[in-house]
């Protein structure tokens, strides 16, 4: 039979009236803390942010999280302090390139200002034949040509440099200021006689260092200036040296070589903008100018009277050879009628042109002039 009920258990009393089976852990009233289990999703964030570079946000998302994780008891907090220092990074960072184009755009408006430049700088119609300069630096996406530019830097050409003057011209004293659409031709009309000059072997120009030129201002048209500098600048790269070939330091038979296939060379370059079937005539035209370029070249190769080397003579009666069939082709393509007929002939004649610089080549190695295989900065 069960035990009847025992004596009474004694009143508790002061400040341990607790039971034995609560005598282990925290005391009633007070909730034990678990291990955290989430993680949270504004630490994530400033993570994801921070890595995509959005700063700000980055910043602002590891913020929110640093201050509700110990209230949450959530997980995170690496991440959050991840990209709280990617943030401060970023937004250092951006404060900085922000710095700099300040100070790049302030000097471009120095150099924008008419009445005074930069310190060091002269102004653009003070250039002189064979001066090596460099423009101003413009901020990313901006081109020179879409600026006014009123001053310069002129470096020693055996430093780096961008940009060199061949020399200057003057539009007629009686012509009109030029408008958008013809400023280009009537420049390159003016500079392309004095860039020839100066440079007369176009194989030591580097590449990027195209024609370029200055021009006046219509306040200054006004006034009486009508001069154009003419000028071969590369906006992007710098190069050391001079593109100016100096003729009396070239020998006969390499003076004879470079006046000889200048026409035809740069003949090339004034091919028609517009497609054969748009300007025919264009293309006629140009196609006759080049057939003359090409017996011109022809006969000044196969000239007696120079003092060609015995070496080089066979590859110059090649290259003869080669100019005079492409002048047929070029006749062909003058007298052509049809403007397939025009597109096939002057392919023929270009491809002719392809043909003879392996030719080129060795002869100019031959006379010591510059083949093209070079270092990317001009020999000072």
């Amino acid at each position: 039979p069960p035990a009847g009920p025992g004596p009474a258990a004694p009143a508790a009393t002061g400040w341990a009236a607790v039971t034995p089976a609560a005598q282990g852990g925290f005391q009633p009233g007070f909730a034990y803390p678990g291990a955290p289990t989430v993680t949270n999703g504004f630490a994530i964030a400033a993570l994801v942010t921070g890595l995509l570079c959005m700063w700000p946000l980055s910043l602002a998302f590891a913020i929110v999280a640093l201050v509700q994780i110990p209230k949450r008891n959530e997980k995170g907090k690496g991440m959050a302090v991840t990209g709280l220092v990617f943030g401060v990074l970023g937004v250092i960072a951006s404060l900085v390139a922000f710095i700099g184009l300040a100070a790049l755009g302030f000097e471009e408006r120095q150099y924008a200002d008419q009445r005074r430049g930069p310190s060091g700088s002269i102004s653009v119609n003070d250039l002189r034949t064979g001066d090596c300069f460099n423009q101003p630096p413009f901020s990313p996406g901006r081109k020179a040509e879409s600026s006014s530019i009123y001053w310069v830097h002129v470096v020693p050409c055996s430093a780096p440099h961008h940009g060199e003057v061949a020399g200057s011209s003057n539009f007629p004293r009686g012509a009109a200021y030029p408008s958008a659409s013809e400023i280009g031709k009537e420049t390159d009309r003016l500079c392309a006689p004095v860039r020839d000059e100066y440079a007369l072997d176009s194989w030591q120009i580097p590449d990027g260092m195209l024609p370029y030129f200055y021009y006046p201002s219509s306040e200054g048209w006004r006034t009486g200036d009508r001069r154009v500098t003419c000028t071969f600048l590369d906006e992007d790269a710098e190069h050391v040296g001079t593109v100016h070939t100096d003729r009396s330091k070239l020998t006969r038979p390499q003076l004879a070589y470079l006046d000889a296939v200048q026409n035809y060379n740069n003949g090339l370059g004034y091919q028609p903008e517009a497609d054969v079937a748009e300007d025919p005539t264009a293309y006629r035209n140009w196609a006759k100018g080049m057939a003359a370029a090409s017996r011109k070249e022809a006969a000044e190769l196969s000239s007696t009277t120079t003092p060609w080397p015995d070496a080089v003579k066979p590859k110059l009666n090649e290259l003869s050879g080669i100019q005079l069939e492409a002048a047929n082709a070029w006749d062909a393509a003058a007298k052509a009628a049809d403007p397939d007929a025009i597109e096939r002939e002057v392919r023929k004649a270009t491809a002719l042109s392809g043909k003879s610089y392996k030719v080129a080549v060795e002869i100019r190695r031959e006379l010591g002039l510059s083949t093209g295989e070079k270092v990317p900065d001009i020999r000072v």
